[in-house]
């Protein structure tokens, strides 16, 4: 029996690459995008120029043993043509895309800046990470899954696109510039639910809940900061993916239109779920 394809982004560490693993193990293969293919290759997180654990090498490599196979794709999502080959080449190899799991998110400068000091520049590449690549990806792979009549999509989205801070973002909050860019994507859901009813299709908006992640160490969130909210491990929220990727959401977490995922994690029995990557992070 064949197997269906999931295509990943942002799946060289945390949520992305143990949803990779994840829907391995629940019967996918998985073309798997990043910026960083290989272990120790630095990239700009929040303006620091640094390497950080984890790769697309070493996410393939706990595909494969999960029983997936892995197609490895390098692609930056500031880069549209690059996404647009990664599809491409996506389609070429597996021949279809069954799901596509939007989680990459844009980690440069600009994130955290005050409404008064965030740059247009800023702004822009968030837009272009956080929107217009998702939209792309979707643009390339719906017209296969109508042609197939069935297809599932999963944007990551952010709590704080639906919350006002507690305090300013120096303090612990947020700002204004990636909660939009996420508040931005949330609508893409129910256009597609209307423009495509009854075709098949299955598009959901997940929100993560707080996931620390080593971006964050590195910007210095600390116990203090965490203390605010209750965080959730990656492999959790991960485990979820692969439990949406073919079962429809129970009736009691569609009260919003967005899908909570550290509750559905606790309704799973998943909220403290083991990681998936074992040695090779």
């Amino acid at each position: 029996m064949k197997r269906k394809v999931a295509f990943v982004t942002g799946a060289s560490r945390g949520i992305g690459a143990e949803a990779a693993v994840a829907l391995a193990q629940a019967g996918f293969d998985v073309a798997i995008t990043a910026r960083t293919v290989s272990e120790g290759e630095a990239q700009d997180y929040l303006g620091m120029h640094m390497p950080l654990p984890g790769s697309l090498e070493a996410t393939a490599a706990a595909v494969k043993q999960a029983g997936g196979e892995p197609l490895c794709l390098k692609a930056d999502i500031l880069d549209s043509e690059a996404v647009v080959q990664a599809a491409l080449a996506t389609l070429d190899h597996f021949g279809q895309v069954d799901l596509l799991f939007n989680n990459a998110i844009y980690q440069g400068s600009g994130n955290q800046e005050p409404v008064l000091d965030v740059q247009p520049e800023q702004l822009q590449a968030i837009y272009q990470g956080n929107v217009f690549t998702p939209l792309i990806l979707v643009q390339q792979f719906l017209p296969s899954m109508l042609t197939a009549g069935a297809g599932t999509i999963i944007n990551m989205l952010s709590y704080t696109a639906f919350n006002d801070p507690p305090v300013p973002a120096a303090k612990g909050g947020w700002s204004f510039a990636y909660p939009s860019s996420k508040a931005a994507l949330a609508r893409m859901a129910g256009a597609l639910r209307a423009e495509h009813k009854d075709a098949g299709l299955r598009i959901f908006n997940l929100e993560p809940g707080t996931v620390v992640t080593d971006v964050m160490r590195s910007a210095g969130v600390d116990e203090e900061v965490l203390a605010r909210f209750k965080p959730c491990a990656p492999q959790s929220i991960a485990a979820v993916v692969a439990w949406l990727a073919e079962h429809e959401p129970r009736a009691e977490w569609m009260d919003e239109p967005v899908l909570r995922g550290p509750a559905i994690a606790k309704s799973l029995g998943v909220l403290d779920a083991p990681s998936l990557l074992g040695d090779n992070t």
